[in-house]
């Protein structure tokens, strides 16, 4: 169990592996009701690893998965851990208009909170696609009722960032507005780089990862946003043909030590729900 004083937020995004935004070109969306569902297994996996190590964690589900499977829905909110959304359909907000993220993120809200019974307060756009070129869309998700974002990852990355966005939690339009809440970097050598998660704990040496987040809750005494999908504790997956070298040494590098790295996350640090960590106390209260 760790010892360091700092609560620090361990989400999930919850989509299946056909649903990545890497895969967009090679798995056609109309396929996707076609394919072998890897995710209920999956979720039942991360849930009793969280509920061994005494975590709760925020879920950031999509519509799509929720409709299909509601007993995962029923099962993250049963064991005490914060339902959030990730949107309907898996659309980036960048291949989008405004109607139609707004439709989209509204959908999401409503179904999450029919099946769940609780409120949704936290939303994170598919593949962090809220950047300097789609602001609207902060304001299109403080409309639909959240409130607030984690959609967006200060770094620069080929297919999402805003680098120079704070790296701490904002409210974009000010303390009435929408929080957002930035995916982890750690500040080196005048750069921010990426330590909240995905491919890059996969890739980097754990001990690495560790120190970065130490880091971030020693010298800026700040909680860390971590994240992962359920897809990348699942070696088993399928195979896909037809994607470039560079997507398929993103999508699988160290899929078989995923799941070891996490328990060891789970030991070395204290974890909570987002909305715990960072909503106002006003908020809980009513939320209770």
């Amino acid at each position: 169990m760790s010892t360091l004083p700092i609560r620090n937020a361990l989400t999930v995004d919850v989509e299946d592996y056909f649903q990545v935004s890497a895969f967009a070109s090679s798995i056609a969306r109309e396929t996707w009701d076609q394919l072998p569902c890897r995710v209920e297994r999956n979720i039942a996996v991360i849930l009793e690893i969280f509920a061994e190590h005494k975590v709760r964690a925020t879920f950031f589900t999509l519509g799509w998965i929720a409709e299909r499977y509601p007993g995962i829905v029923r099962s993250i909110v049963a064991q005490g851990h914060e339902l959030a959304s990730h949107g309907y359909a898996h659309r980036r907000a960048t291949d989008q208009n405004r109607e139609e993220f707004l439709q989209d993120i509204v959908r999401a809200k409503r179904l999450l909170e029919d099946i769940g019974g609780v409120d949704v307060k936290g939303y994170r756009a598919p593949s962090f696609s809220i950047g300097r070129g789609n602001l609207w869309a902060q304001a299109c998700v403080q409309e639909a009722g959240y409130s607030y974002s984690s959609s967006i990852y200060p770094i620069r990355h080929d297919h999402y960032g805003m680098h120079d966005a704070p790296r701490f939690a904002f409210y974009p339009e000010g303390g009435n507005g929408l929080l957002e809440l930035p995916v982890t970097t750690v500040r080196l050598f005048n750069k921010n780089l990426p330590a909240g998660g995905g491919g890059y704990f996969r890739l980097l040496p754990y001990d690495l990862s560790r120190w970065c987040l130490k880091r971030v809750n020693t010298v800026d005494q700040r909680p860390c946003v971590f994240y992962f999908h359920p897809w990348e504790i699942d070696p088993g997956q399928p195979r896909q043909t037809g994607i470039s070298l560079k997507t398929r040494f993103r999508h699988y590098v160290n899929l078989s030590s995923m799941e070891r790295r996490i328990r060891t996350l789970c030991k070395d640090f204290r974890w909570d729900r987002m909305d715990r960590l960072f909503l106002p106390a006003d908020s809980q209260a009513r939320r209770a």
